[in-house]
This record gives structure tokens, sequence and C-alpha cells, in this order.
């Protein structure tokens, strides 16, 4: 349930604000890890995004901007100005609506997973399918199939139970309106004016975003710097974590 504009949502630690937004099908337990990591220097706050996680009793939002204003509005209501944000996959979307509309707040940008088209040309399959099978084959059986594609080894990889019991916990409406809002996204004319010091983190053998993708966030951003992480997929913090926390570190305190 939302109270008061604010998302259900972990919060841990204390200092600057470490904002973490999951991605499609994902959910803020997706960050345990993250978020027992950064506490100890960082106040980290993870939402779940409206029909995703412990929000799915909400609606889900069928544009990006309105769960860029849905995290926004939560930041507002818990008091947090300036912020760090990091977003992965779909949330990585999110992370560049939020730094367009709202630059000044954000002090560093970690773009994880993403690229700045939502229409992921280059994806292991066009939105298009995924949004057919999604409705002859429901949510579980949908996020054991994407989810499996976030992981070099599929569903034999340790962090593949951890995925699809958290997007099991999505509403149908919200999964939909989710494909709607990335098909329609387009942030690649907002690039030049994300000024503020950005990480675009990669995993070597991402399925869902392609090299093309990842290249023209890192050639397109004015402040940009890129770590590719090998052996690792799109779910690279479930993947490679000690390479992944490493790599946040060095740009954090950099």
């Amino acid at each position: 349930m939302m109270q008061n504009g604010i998302l259900p949502h972990r919060r841990s630690g204390q200092g600057v604000p470490f904002v973490l937004v999951h991605g499609y099908l994902g959910g803020s337990a997706q960050w345990q890890a993250e978020i027992a990591h950064f506490s100890d220097r960082f106040d980290v706050i993870a939402p779940d995004l409206p029909g995703f996680g412990e929000a799915s009793s909400l609606r889900g939002c069928d544009r990006i901007g309105d769960m860029a204003a849905a995290i926004l509005g939560t930041l507002d209501g818990l008091g947090v100005t300036e912020f760090i944000l990091m977003g992965h996959s779909m949330g990585g979307m999110i992370a560049q609506e939020i730094a367009a509309r709202a630059g000044a707040r954000v002090r560093k940008l970690i773009l994880y997973g993403t690229g700045p088209l939502g229409l992921m040309p280059d994806r292991f399959e066009p939105i298009g399918l995924s949004r057919e099978r999604l409705g002859s084959d429901g949510i579980a059986r949908t996020v054991c199939r994407i989810g499996a594609t976030w992981f070099r080894h599929g569903e034999e990889a340790p962090g593949f139970a951890v995925v699809t019991e958290i997007g099991q916990r999505a509403n149908p409406q919200a999964a939909r309106a989710a494909l709607d809002a990335m098909a329609e996204w387009d942030g690649r004319a907002a690039l030049s004016r994300l000024g503020m010091p950005t990480l675009v983190v990669w995993g070597h053998h991402d399925q869902s975003y392609k090299w093309p993708q990842v290249e023209t966030l890192w050639r397109n951003l004015p402040n940009a710097t890129l770590s590719v992480i090998p052996g690792a997929s799109h779910a690279a913090h479930l993947e490679k974590p000690r390479l992944f926390h490493a790599t946040i570190e060095d740009f954090l305190f950099d």
C-alpha cells in the first residue's frame, strides 16, 4: 500500500542517500546484498515500483515518466533532496528520466544493464512478443522464461531462484503496463543534458541490452565512465557480486 505518496521501500544506513531502482519484474528485495554492503556508508533507499514487489497491490504505470514521478514523489515524502541514483534495466530508463527531470538533485548516476531506447532492438526477443507471451503464459512462466536470460547459466544460476521469487509477486496489469511503458520510451534526446558524473555498467553477456545500446549511453553522456563486467549477463549484481560492488565503490569514492 502507498501511504502519503510514498512507495513501499527498504531503507537502511545513514549518510548521503543512495537510491536503487529495480527493473522489469523486479523489486526492492533484489538489492538485499547491496543494501547490506553500502548501508555502513550511505542511506540506502530501495523503492518497489507500483505493481511490483511489496507494491504489487498498486496499479502499474504504463509510462516511464510516471514511474519516475512515483520515485521522485517517494523521495520528496521521505525528505530526500539530493541523492546518488542507480537504476537497473527498466530501472535505468527510470533513472535517466529522473536525471532529466531533476538533474540538480542527482549527485552521481549509475546506469546498470540498461540503455536509452525502451524498444531494445537487439533484445533476446521483441517487446511485442514478450507482451503476447505474457498474455498466454501468465506471470509465473514469464518470470521463469525471461529470468533465465538474465544469467549466463540460465536456470542453473544461483540467483535464478531469487529473481523468479521476486518476479512472481508482480501483478499482471503492472507487468503488461511496464512493457507498454518501455515500448513508448526514448531517452536519447536527453542524454546530452545529463551532465552529472555517470557510470555505465554492463555485463559482457547481457542478452537484453546489447553493445549498441550501451555504446550509445557511453558516447553521448557528457561525463560518463564505462565498466564492463566479464563473465556476467543481465543480473551481474547476482552473478558477480564482489566485482559489482567493487565497481560501484570505485566510482562512488573516486
